[in-house]
């Protein structure tokens, strides 16, 4: 076995701890895909695209021996059916709000998540309820969400109920995930290979049924306006999948969500400067409170009840990272 210090492919990843990495995916990403349903309103065929890329991507780079995907067993892909549906729900809901609405708009919501989270977190999980500095700061959560929703001049009731549909399978997604990844010994490049190709059919299918997408996908000109935010999202979209593998692999279900409305702050801030797409200033302030709430929230530990009941882990083995082993992926928590 190559070692970890001499891997050739040790560093095409960055490593597994490296909050840049998963800020620069998230925090571009929500922004480039408004731009990429802008140029093209086709959500079912941008997304079915990302995936294709995304599963493609990491197929080409296996080819080449740059990572590992290692064959999955019947009952690792049985873990996958759940994963597949809340993921495929999470990303569909959250460009069809991007489709009705800004990017301010969707970003504030997902700052109440970790209410959600937190319960589910101790109820499922194992992990301890937060303490008083974070409810505290989950509290400010809701307030910004509540604040941002009582001054939304732009209301537009499909939005918000695409808002509540991406709730619900975001919640569930976020703690099946975390429940596979503590349960399921995978690498990270493996878990992005399967989670887009087996979420990839079930679009084709609900592209298959639109007929409006298909008629605006026949009269579509194909110019470099159309095509470069397109392929923009699908490269992105490669590094996210990845990033939040490996976030979800060290970090409980909350915590997770809680990092990903700080790396939001990016997102404002490219808002802001590429468009006239966004909310107001008293908007921006309740937005700004809710990502300013996420940042002092302090992460909780595990129960030791669940500390007991933990099963001791598998031997390590070769991971994506040409030597790295697989298991270090998932065992931190």
């Amino acid at each position: 076995m190559t070692s970890p210090q001499t891997s050739p492919h040790m560093f095409l990843v960055p490593p597994p701890r490296n909050p840049v990495y998963y800020t620069l995916a998230s925090g571009t990403l929500l922004v480039i895909n408004k731009v990429a349903i802008v140029a093209l309103p086709a959500p079912s065929f941008v997304l079915l695209l990302q995936l294709l890329a995304s599963a493609g991507a990491v197929l080409a780079a296996h080819g080449v021996g740059a990572v590992t995907i290692t064959p999955a067993t019947s009952r690792q892909l049985l873990h996958f059916l759940p994963v597949t549906i809340g993921f495929l729900g999470t990303i569909y809901a959250n460009i069809k709000v991007l489709q009705h609405s800004n990017v301010d708009t969707f970003i504030t919501f997902r700052s109440s998540t970790p209410l959600v989270l937190a319960f589910c977190d101790w109820a499922f999980l194992g992990r301890q309820l937060p303490c008083g500095r974070s409810w505290s700061s989950l509290g400010l959560l809701l307030l910004s969400s509540a604040g941002y929703a009582y001054f939304d001049k732009g209301f537009v009731m499909d939005a918000y109920l695409w808002l509540f549909i991406w709730y619900v399978f975001f919640t569930f997604e976020g703690v099946w995930v975390k429940h596979m990844c503590d349960t399921v010994p995978m690498g990270n490049w493996a878990r992005v290979y399967y989670a887009n190709l087996m979420s990839a059919p079930f679009l084709a299918v609900v592209l298959f049924f639109d007929t409006s997408e298909q008629d605006l996908l026949a009269e579509t000109e194909w110019t470099f306006n159309i095509i470069a935010p397109i392929a923009l999202s699908c490269a992105v979209g490669v590094a996210m999948s990845h990033a939040s593998y490996l976030l979800r692999s060290h970090a409980a279900a909350t915590t997770a969500a809680v990092v990903g409305i700080v790396c939001k702050l990016l997102s404002v801030t490219l808002n802001l400067v590429i468009w006239d797409k966004h909310a107001g200033p008293v908007q921006l302030g309740f937005l700004l409170m809710g990502i300013f709430a996420a940042s002092i929230y302090r992460r909780v530990q595990r129960g030791l009840q669940a500390l007991r009941q933990a099963p001791l882990r598998q031997p390590p083995k070769v991971s994506d990272y040409g030597g790295v082993v697989a298991a270090k992926e998932a065992a931190a928590s």
